[in-house]
């Protein structure tokens, strides 16, 4: 994204922050399409026909985002990183609505065992709304124990942000977001398999 274009997302975000309601309807367009790339990243391997669409997840976020009216993000990165977080309560939400429907709530358990590949999610729609679940867990146990850690997987996993961006947002250097994604990684495979 180029700097100019980041730092009129910077601007508009701090006027929204504000009370400047226009300053949303600005700021729309310049985010839409990240938005939508960050929801198609989620969506990638949902079976076709399923409820919540790419679309859907993006506008289901945005107006997440909207009712938040508290948001007080200073950039760009830290907008997204917080879109991230809404996205994975948008997707969490909708995988225990399917269990829910489904089995009375039991496929979680029934299909927790299968061990969760934070390169490649699965493409059955029950098996990832279980892992969804099964994820979103082990990431809240993550956070009780180390809440940075558990942070840079939201941000680059489920945000897609880069290094520098996820430095950025936590204020910490890119080789401590290396160290804390791969460290973070090792654990919650681990702790998927069990």
């Amino acid at each position: 994204m180029q700097s100019s274009q980041s730092a009129d997302i910077s601007r508009l975000l701090n006027a929204w922050g504000s009370g400047d309601e226009s300053a949303l309807e600005r700021l729309t367009p310049l985010v839409y399409d990240e938005l939508r790339r960050m929801a198609h990243r989620y969506m990638r391997k949902e079976r076709r026909g399923n409820t919540l669409q790419t679309t859907a997840l993006v506008h289901e976020a945005y107006l997440r985002l909207v009712d938040a009216k508290s948001f007080e993000g200073r950039n760009r990165a830290q907008f997204f990183a917080l879109s991230s977080q809404i996205m994975r309560r948008v997707l969490v939400d909708a995988a225990r609505s399917r269990a829910s429907a489904k089995r009375g709530g039991s496929a979680i358990q029934e299909e927790h065992a299968k061990p969760l590949d934070l390169d490649a999610l699965p493409g059955s729609s029950s098996e990832l709304s279980a892992q969804w679940l099964a994820l979103d867990a082990a990431l809240n146990h993550l956070a009780e124990l180390d809440p940075r850690k558990a942070k840079v997987i939201e941000l680059r996993f489920f945000g897609g942000l880069s290094v520098e961006e996820t430095a950025e947002v936590l204020t910490i250097s890119p080789q401590s977001v290396m160290r804390d994604w791969k460290l973070a990684r090792a654990w919650l495979t681990r702790e998927l398999r069990t």
